[in-house]
């Protein structure tokens, strides 16, 4: 009895000492901090990493450095305990902490802390589905963390975590290759800073994107990467995502016993870590793989178990991954009526995600290119300037000379002053093409977004993205070659095909837009000046056909009528010029049209290094009834 005793006097003692280091430790690590005050976040890191997960301690720490005034310690702390309500899908708390934690950055005028609040921010109303506010708060963190020359350890991890959150905005909006570049340039930040956990959650955002565009082994393969970095690291949160994404792809090469093997080990591991949203999706995996082999009781206690833990939390994407499954198993079991219910609450939450996604994203480019466009308009109002200023100075020195040619040599100063006048008319042209080159991208780019737009209000998403995707494309190319004196044909007329492609979406898609090309052409070695037929197809379409009722086709045609020339005809079947100009002096405002001559001053400077002249005519097209029936532009330009 007294050796029991004896043992319990022992056990206590040593239990009570070790409880009393830690306190000890605690206690040190607070009073060593304020003393030191570091103000980065891997300066205070290095003294409350230990703590990081424990809430008790985090809160004690918060309201200790509120009290002493330590404001970047107290921003670290609270968006360390956003963290973890986050991480236990108790996301309003976390939006509140959050919060409180970027007006505590504020205050303390410390950019980096208020960086990783917006980026936290971000994060948060991601988890819950509101992609608009999170695409604008992880937009605003990049803004700020870029304005920095030379940024801090800290921002270069935060300006990878908004590239990351930017990247999931677009993987939810379904533009997997913008999604994949994003994730690419955090990893590439990750690596520059050794940063195992960004990588696994790259790798595994990457696999994501893989898996939507349907390559699942490749998928596979980055999800397996992740779950080896989450290993070596021990992040249980990781490993649990990984895991379970590849469970995922087992069902999907059609080995659900394998999933379910994973599956179960996976369940209890997330159930002890609490995390709702990953709870829900374990359920939901689980009941899939069962309903895949048959085991249809399972298979739908654990979908709508599943089901009502995203019910409780509203947790949008997964209700809506909860009903497809469910009506993919009521399918299964031949109950056609109640499959159908479940699709019709699956599409319901899945469009409605959808629509906030695609108008967001439109507006997100809208809002992108008007900023350019003021811009570029703030540029053409300088170099407009510039060319005033010439301009006084090319009169002044007229004066000048003929001040001076009465006192002097008339003709040598004649001389000098032609060569002067020359050289300012030259400055003037080229100021001028800059001047075409900054409005046109702009005014372009705005009013083909805004024709997009019809297709969102009118609910047309797959439209929108097939149109968006050859839009981001054209304007790639506009971009490209805005720089440019020279493009080849080839890629002119790939240019073309985008920008017809586009305008076509306000005639309904009711023009039949033809190109025709002499097969013994070699397009890719002739020379021309970057979007120089563009102003010809916009006549055609704004002044020919859209007036015009019945059939509407455009026809583009390329032929070499000689050895030194390539010629390009465009011709419309549209009401013809004379009808055009009577409708254009009946409206009540008047815009006088510059494309063309400005074209015609772009192909003069284009040409002025060969021997032989561009020519364009314009020739009216009549029927056997010498009625209208279209206009053709005939566009010679030499070849070298």
């Amino acid at each position: 009895m007294p050796k029991i005793l004896l043992f319990f006097i022992c056990f206590f003692f040593f239990t009570a000492t070790n409880a009393q280091k830690k306190k000890i430790d605690f206690s040190t690590q607070i009073d060593s901090i304020l003393k030191k005050r570091p103000t980065t976040y891997k300066s205070i890191n290095f003294y409350l990493r230990p703590f990081r997960r424990d809430t008790a301690k985090l809160k004690t720490l918060a309201n200790k450095f509120e009290k002493s005034n330590y404001l970047d310690g107290k921003a670290y702390v609270e968006n360390l305990l956003g963290i973890q309500y986050r991480n236990y899908s108790l996301y309003p708390k976390a939006i509140t902490v959050h919060t409180s934690a970027l007006k505590t950055a504020q205050k303390a005028n410390s950019i980096e802390f208020e960086v990783f609040s917006l980026n936290m921010l971000g994060v948060d109303y991601r988890k819950m589905d509101a992609n608009r506010t999170a695409l604008d708060y992880n937009h605003e963190a990049l803004k700020l963390a870029e304005t920095v020359a030379k940024p801090s350890l800290g921002l270069r991890r935060s300006i990878a975590v908004s590239l990351n959150s930017m990247g999931n905005i677009y993987l939810l909006l379904k533009q997997y290759d913008l999604a994949i570049e994003r994730f690419k340039k955090s990893q590439e930040i990750e690596k520059s800073i050794n940063n195992e956990l960004g990588l696994a959650i790259n790798y595994q955002n990457i696999g994501y994107a893989k898996d939507a565009q349907g390559k699942t082994e490749e998928a596979l393969g980055y999800f397996e990467k992740s779950l080896a970095i989450n290993n070596k690291i021990n992040n249980t949160f990781g490993q649990i995502i990984c895991k379970s994404s590849i469970a995922n792809m087992y069902i999907k090469q059609g080995n659900p016993n394998k999933a379910i093997a994973l599956l179960k080990v996976n369940l209890v591991t997330a159930e002890k870590l609490g995390n709702k949203k990953y709870l829900s999706y374990e359920y939901l995996n689980l009941g899939w793989a069962q309903s895949k082999l048959g085991l249809y009781l399972e298979a739908e206690k654990n979908l709508n178990i599943g089901l009502n833990i995203a019910k409780k939390y509203d947790l949008s994407s997964s209700l809506s991954y909860a009903y497809s499954h469910l009506s993919e198993l009521y399918e299964s079991k031949n109950d056609h009526e109640t499959a159908l219910k479940f699709y019709k609450l699956s599409d319901e939450f899945e469009k409605k995600i959808s629509n906030e996604r695609t108008i967001q994203y439109v507006n997100d480019l809208i809002i992108k290119y008007d900023s350019e466009r003021q811009n570029n308009e703030i540029k053409n109002l300088a170099k407009q300037n510039e060319i005033a200023q010439l301009q006084l100075v090319k009169n002044r020195n007229i004066w000048v000379i003929v001040l001076v040619s009465f006192i002097s040599v008339i003709s040598l100063l004649y001389f000098l002053y032609r060569q002067r006048l020359l050289k300012n008319q030259k400055r003037i042209l080229t100021l001028e093409q800059d001047v075409l080159r900054t409005q046109m991208n702009p005014h372009f780019i705005f009013n083909a977004l805004n024709s997009i737009k019809h297709y969102i209000i009118n609910n047309e998403q797959k439209n929108a993205v097939h149109y968006l995707n050859k839009f981001s494309k054209l304007v790639r190319k506009i971009l490209e070659s805005s720089t440019l004196k020279e493009v080849s044909l080839q890629e002119e007329l790939e240019t073309m095909d985008l920008y017809m492609n586009i305008e076509n979406i306000r005639f309904s898609n009711e023009i039949d837009y033809v190109i025709n090309v002499d097969e013994s052409l070699d397009l890719s070695k002739i020379k021309v000046p970057p979007l120089v037929l563009q102003p010809f197809l916009e006549n055609a379409l704004w002044h020919g056909l859209s007036s015009k009722k019945g059939n509407k086709k455009i026809t583009l045609s390329v032929f070499k009528p000689s050895k030194d020339f390539i010629q390009i005809d465009i011709e419309d079947n549209g009401i013809g010029r004379t009808a055009s100009a009577k409708i254009k002096s009946e409206k009540v405002i008047n815009r006088k049209s510059i494309g063309i001559n400005l074209t015609k001053e772009r192909l003069q400077n284009f040409i002025k290094d060969f021997q032989n002249p561009f020519s364009l005519i314009f020739n009216d097209l009549f029927d056997d009834e010498k009625k209208p029936k279209g206009t053709k532009v005939a566009l010679k330009i030499p070849i070298s």
